[in-house]
């Protein structure tokens, strides 16, 4: 069959290889097997995809053999005006509680803090849910990396190899602790009296 067009109002069922140069489609499509592309992807709207089960739900494959890096993800905001203070991505890790309702319980929120050509910076921000609300747990910009910016009564634990409180900020105390979870002042040093001190006493 050669024809310059071809109108059908039922379904078209083809049981060998179909080899289409372009194909444009208004409605709905449905595929039951693998659809295999060996060109781009490029997609004007929002896409899902959906498992039933616990298996990866998207894997990006790089079978490059080079030292560069692969396979990798881009996130980019291609604004014809950038500002400072725009945000350039954030991604959302949602689920529901038990009333059903859809909650943000983390989130990776990044942004620009200063736009200008030779000078631009920077901001990433972890969040996660505390108490009901999302909070802010650990800020970085251009000129520090801040803890805990929101005020939640949150601590700050550091491990060493054998001390589970080498370092503990008490946030609902306002006090720094080396070596206790329970300092007793706003700088509380715990040393065992069998460790030696330094050359200057202290």
């Amino acid at each position: 069959l050669i024809g310059t067009a071809l109108d059908i109002s039922g379904d078209i069922d083809v049981d060998g290889t179909a080899n289409l140069d372009v194909v444009d489609i208004d409605g709905a499509v449905d595929m039951a097997s693998t659809l295999q592309v060996d060109g781009a992807i490029t997609s004007s709207s929002a896409a899902t995809i959906t498992v039933a089960d616990n298996s990866y739900t998207l894997t990006l494959l790089s079978t490059d053999t080079d030292a560069s890096s692969g396979p990798n993800i881009r996130l980019k905001r291609d604004s014809s005006s950038p500002a400072d203070d725009d945000f350039t991505g954030i991604i959302y890790f949602q689920a529901e509680n038990d009333a059903g309702e859809e909650t943000d319980y983390q989130r990776i929120t990044t942004r620009i803090r200063d736009a200008s050509d030779g000078s631009e910076d920077g901001q990433l921000t972890l969040s996660s849910m505390v108490s009901g609300t999302l909070r802010n747990r650990l800020e970085f910009n251009e000129g520090e990396a801040v803890f805990n910016d929101d005020s939640v009564d949150v601590n700050f634990r550091v491990e060493s190899d054998g001390n589970a409180n080498m370092l503990f900020v008490d946030g609902g105390n306002d006090r720094l602790g080396i070596g206790t979870a329970t300092p007793a002042f706003t700088f509380d040093l715990q040393k065992s009296l069998s460790e030696s001190y330094s050359a200057s006493g202290r």
